[in-house]
């Protein structure tokens, strides 16, 4: 842009390489469910994130079983404990949906392309637009397709909710053209 190079737009472009008859258009409005889906299926890749949180949870009860097995009763200031950490052990994700939302509910409606050059999402705010090299592949759940970031930490998950898709018919469409131009993990 800033270099005198001319800018197009998105569907002059597609249609002038013959993107727009396989380009999949998705328009939706992000909800907390759509992000703990993303991190539900991110979870289930990296699975030291599991094993640690169940880990730290086995401490927690195996102390207060000890501890309630030693003293002969129940002591309430680590019960309140134990149960503190068990909320919080099982509602970080909802907790971490709820954040991303805070940061992308703002934001409005996106509109979103996926095509076999990659992945343009747009509001009326921003637009971000990545190339399938930035996805090491893609889960999908039963109302979304969710693309997880090839960084080790998977730092980055694209989620394409179905219901942002015009017609049931275009969910096999989308996992065929996901399919060419990303792996199923």
């Amino acid at each position: 842009m800033a270099e005198g190079r001319e800018v197009t737009s998105g569907a002059e472009e597609s249609h002038a390489t013959g993107v727009e008859e396989t380009a999949m258009h998705l328009v939706y409005r992000p909800q907390p469910a759509d992000t703990l889906a993303g991190i539900r299926a991110r979870q289930r890749i990296k699975r030291w994130g599991l094993v640690l949180r169940a880990v730290f949870l086995f401490l927690w009860v195996a102390q207060w079983l000890l501890g309630t097995v030693r003293r002969g009763d129940v002591e309430p200031v680590s019960t309140v404990l134990f149960l503190f950490v068990l909320v919080l052990v099982a509602g970080y994700p909802r907790a971490q949906a709820a954040q991303v939302q805070r940061l992308v509910g703002w934001q409005g409606e996106y509109r979103t392309t996926v095509s076999p050059s990659g992945i343009t999402t747009s509001s009326d705010h921003t637009t971000l637009i990545q190339k399938w090299s930035v996805y090491q592949g893609y889960r999908e759940t039963k109302g979304h397709f969710a693309l997880l970031s090839r960084d080790p930490n998977i730092l980055c998950v694209e989620i394409l909710p179905k219901r942002g898709l015009s017609t049931p018919d275009d969910v096999p469409r989308l996992r065929e053209l996901l399919d060419r131009c990303t792996k199923r993990v």
